[in-house]
């Protein structure tokens, strides 16, 4: 693992730089979130995706979050009518809350992350850095808790050679302190054009 230690205030474009060449590159990065750390791919790369499930022991049926930096980034996969479209913007640029939600998927992203129902969880960050990073690489990227399935979400990067012990493990690990520990995103299901609350 190749550690990047710094506060977000003080990333450059040269270290915006080697993010992008390790997402392109197929390699797991480890970043801070809205939310909590995460798991990171690019969302069109099947191979991460698979080494994210094996390096959490996640079960394959359990679909990851994938965000995204725009809503015309999302109409490149996901079926958006007008009027969900509309809930968007409201959902994502009005309330302060990070919410994810699940969208009819295109298909044209790996099964992995699209569910048994045909929908693709997506969720447009509240972290400037993160949109950054999304539209750095000109893709969206899975985003998953750093953890083995079922523990407890880690919130200190410092230790994860104990955590990830086995054969996977992440290959870059963006290191900007300990996080506050923080509910996960609000979910919420649009396929049916109207808003279906999952989990508050």
């Amino acid at each position: 693992m190749i550690y990047l230690n710094k506060k977000i205030a003080d990333f450059t474009n040269s270290d915006f730089d080697l993010i992008s060449v390790y997402l392109h590159a197929g390699k797991v990065v480890v970043l801070p979130t809205d939310t909590i750390y995460g798991l990171s791919c690019l969302a069109s790369d099947k191979d991460a995706i698979k080494k994210i499930f094996n390096l959490k022991k996640r079960e394959p049926h359990k679909p990851m979050i994938t965000l995204a930096a725009s809503i015309s980034m999302v109409k490149s996969y996901a079926w958006l009518a007008k009027k969900e479209e509309e809930t968007l913007k409201k959902i994502w640029f009005e309330s302060a809350t990070p919410t994810t939600v699940i969208l009819r998927a295109k298909n044209n992203l790996p099964r992995e992350i699209i569910s048994s129902s045909g929908g693709i969880s997506v969720r447009l960050p509240k972290s400037d850095f993160l949109i950054k990073i999304i539209k750095k690489v000109k893709s969206p990227i899975v985003s998953t808790s750093l953890n083995i399935s079922g523990q407890e979400v880690t919130t200190n990067v410092s230790s994860l050679d104990l955590i990830f012990s086995g054969k996977y493990k992440p290959d870059l690990v963006i290191n900007t302190g300990i996080a506050r520990r923080k509910k996960p995103s609000r979910l919420i299901d649009l396929r049916e054009g109207e808003i279906k609350i999952i989990r508050k």
